[in-house]
């Protein structure tokens, strides 16, 4: 079952930021992931959720999801982010293919 992570932050050092952009899609694609959202305009339908910068990283399950962000490829460069940006992230099960 696919997984995802999905983030909501706030870039509040763009300098700093670009050196995580440059690196972060290479540790996801080792992994077997993939960016489905890196920003991008939004419009929010219901209620009054007014996201910073979405990201929605697709994978094929959790486990291979959780192998990459704790990788030490990964764990190398988010702190980078972490001292560039603010925000949260989760990560969720997708549903089950049909039968």
């Amino acid at each position: 079952m696919k997984a995802y992570f999905i983030a909501n932050i706030a870039v509040t050092d763009p300098e700093t930021y670009k050196s995580y952009t440059a690196q972060a899609p290479a540790t996801i694609t080792a992994h077997g992931g993939r960016y489905l959202v890196r920003g991008g305009a939004y419009e929010t339908m219901e209620g009054d959720w007014k996201p910073n910068r979405i990201v929605v990283l697709e994978f094929p399950d959790m486990a291979t999801a959780k192998g990459w962000y704790h990788s030490p490829e990964y764990q190398e460069i988010v702190g980078i982010r972490h001292a560039s940006t603010t925000g949260s992230s989760i990560l969720i099960e997708g549903l089950a293919p049909p039968v």
